[in-house]
């Protein structure tokens, strides 16, 4: 810990730049954007996994940092005033109390709010320890931050995570949702899933919407928090607007 720690302070690891994405996501019920979440690009619009690829195992806490830093960073400058959603890597989070201080020193330096700020994790990330990331949702949440899983039902620990760790936002995964509209299998499924989740948690977003079926579908099951490229692409050290009006004619409401 104390050599993360180290480098973390220097900055002598991660030498290349980074940028940042911003995709909205959106209140259905209100019908308008509740947040953004930050997606980490290479200065030149390179895409995450070129990034992530340039990131050895012991860069991964101070590239952890850089992103929230960038992130705030950004956001700030660009004047969002919704909630930030910040993707973070819980095995590279060594003590939490520690670790955010980077984070606040970057949110009091660009005045941005903490009560705004999001964190996110994946599900992609095996998870080595899952009272340790219990411990980092527990201390994010007593400092005033939201806390979310990522990509859930599609990658590691599933229902067993969700179980053990109380975040208060849990985003599902594009693949459960792909052409859902023709698949009556899932449709109840997915029903089950809203059920199941609405006591527990008090946002679940539905990620990588990308076509009015999809949409009408799950709004149908009575989702109400959206991601993906039907309302806007990721848009390059840029907050994307989305024409809410068409989408809610679209979905059969009445404008406003």
């Amino acid at each position: 810990m104390k050599k993360s720690c180290e480098a973390c302070k220097s900055g002598d690891t991660n030498s290349f730049d980074i940028e940042m994405a911003f995709q909205p996501i959106i209140d259905l019920h209100k019908f308008e954007i509740m947040g953004y979440e930050a997606l980490v690009r290479g200065i030149n619009g390179e895409g995450a996994p070129q990034i992530l690829k340039q990131v050895s195992s012991d860069e991964l806490y101070a590239f952890d940092q850089r992103c929230r830093t960038k992130a705030i960073e950004t956001a700030s400058e660009l004047k969002l005033c919704q909630f930030l959603s910040i993707n973070f890597m819980p095995n590279a989070v060594y003590e939490p109390a520690r670790c955010i201080q980077t984070t606040l020193e970057a949110a009091k330096k660009h005045n941005f709010p903490l009560d705004l700020l999001v964190f996110e994790f994946t599900e992609h990330e095996e998870i080595i320890d899952i009272q340790h990331i219990s411990d980092i949702v527990s201390d994010y949440q007593q400092r005033g931050f939201l806390t979310a899983i990522d990509d859930f039902g599609s990658g590691y620990s599933g229902l067993n995570l969700l179980s053990q760790v109380k975040v208060d936002i849990v985003k599902i995964d594009r693949k459960l949702i792909i052409g859902i509209d023709q698949d009556p299998r899932r449709i109840r499924m997915m029903r089950g899933v809203h059920s199941m989740l609405s006591p527990i948690v008090s946002k679940i977003v539905v990620e990588g919407i990308e076509t009015i079926n999809e949409l009408k579908c799950m709004y149908s099951l009575g989702f109400r928090y959206f991601q993906g490229l039907y309302f806007a692409k990721p848009e390059f050290k840029a907050l994307p607007t989305v024409d809410l009006g068409v989408v809610k004619e679209q979905l059969g409401e009445k404008r406003s």
